[in-house]
């Protein structure tokens, strides 16, 4: 779950980490005010969404007025901010973060993830802040520091000495730097987050260490025992379809293909979206239902898929361990039922009484294709879209 950068924030502050100084507003009207907080000069309009490349995109706007201020509000609140990272359709600005410009020495980058082959958290940095870090890491990769952390003694002082050295601090810099990133670690742990990106960490003109920006992701594993953070989840962030699949525990992620895609397993989803690309085809969508699909699950699969215009036809790859293969073709035929369907539906079903499964879909009576194997079911379902 990915937080705003004012929420990111204010959780950086709560674990006494500085923070430039800013003030939220969903409105127009509200710009006269936040000015006056934040005194005079000139300050930053930044629209509040879930994606990286607002700068390049419009979304970051200098304002050296109140006029200037309530322009970048007008242009900006209610409109959709489409960056690099989240085209064709952009995602909503519903809020502004007006902080207070800084007097900017340097940018460096950091940021703590979890490195699944170390088993461990890592610390990234660089002194190239405020770039495209994968383009920094293509071509400088040199200028890329990491210290894994040992989960059993955390992060050291002298890990955190090493990246400071790395990224040019010196003097009194240094310290800061490793009381910084103990403070980020601890709040990466304490807080069960899956990203914490601060891009750029800027050195001021006096010498301050200040997170210009901040990504924030938590990890939705976790957000049972992190329910304050849970309660800040914007989702109008996210595709409505995504949203009513996470309230009903489905997984489901939207694409742009027109082949909606119903599995029982994240693998066999990637596997089944390979098979549509190798067959020339595009999937409109991820969507596991998990180990235990019911029919009732099935049924509200087929809703969400639906819901999106784009989809030509279904594929349905279901491979019955947990649950028989003659349960699962049941829920599809009653599902079918229930929700009108009225886009082809190619089955392939594999595992426990698969042939039964197979033998009441093909009873049905309904304009289901049962195909053989992986492969046919992709052809298959390609050739349906067309």
């Amino acid at each position: 779950m990915n937080l705003h950068e004012y929420q990111a924030k204010a959780v950086l502050r709560d674990y006494g980490i500085a923070t430039p100084r800013g003030v939220t507003i969903t409105g127009a009207g509200e710009c006269a005010q936040a000015a006056r907080e934040l005194g005079a000069g000139p300050c930053v309009a930044k629209a509040q969404i879930h994606a990286g490349g607002r700068g390049k995109a419009g979304g970051v706007r200098l304002c050296r007025s109140v006029e200037e201020l309530e322009a970048a509000a007008q242009a900006l609140l209610g409109s959709r901010l489409v960056t690099t990272q989240n085209a064709p359709d952009g995602q909503p600005v519903g809020r502004l973060l007006v902080e207070e410009t800084l007097p900017i020495d340097r940018e460096l980058y950091l940021s703590l993830t979890v490195d699944r082959a170390a088993e461990r958290i890592a610390l990234v940095a660089s002194s190239a802040g405020g770039m495209d870090i994968e383009e920094v890491a293509a071509r400088e990769p040199g200028k890329i520091l990491r210290e894994t952390v040992s989960p059993l003694v955390g992060l050291m002082d002298y890990q955190g000495r090493n990246l400071a050295f790395g990224l040019g601090l010196a003097g009194d810099q240094v310290g800061a730097f490793v009381k910084l990133a103990k403070a980020f670690y601890r709040l990466f742990v304490e807080k069960d987050l899956a990203l914490l990106e601060i891009n750029p960490l800027v050195v001021t003109a006096d010498g301050r260490l200040l997170p210009l920006d901040c990504k924030m992701s938590v990890d939705d594993n976790a957000l049972w025992r992190q329910k304050p953070l849970a309660e800040e989840a914007d989702l109008s962030q996210v595709d409505p379809k995504e949203a009513e699949a996470h309230a009903h525990n489905v997984n489901y992620i939207a694409l742009s293909g027109n082949i909606g895609c119903m599995v029982n397993g994240a693998g066999l989803a990637m596997a089944t979206m390979d098979l549509i690309k190798l067959s020339g085809g595009m999937p409109a969508n991820f969507l596991d239902v998990g180990g235990g699909a019911t029919a009732e699950t099935v049924a509200r699969a087929f809703q969400i898929i639906l819901a999106d215009p784009n989809v030509k036809a279904v594929l349905i790859n279901i491979f019955g361990g947990i649950v028989r293969c003659d349960l699962i073709a049941e829920g599809i035929i009653q599902a079918v039922r229930e929700v009108g369907v009225k886009v082809p539906v190619v089955v392939r079903l594999e595992g426990t009484n698969a042939d039964r499964g197979r033998e009441l879909l093909a009873a049905s009576g309904l304009a289901i294709i049962a195909a053989n194997d992986l492969t046919d079911a992709a052809r298959r379902a390609v050739e349906a879209a067309k």
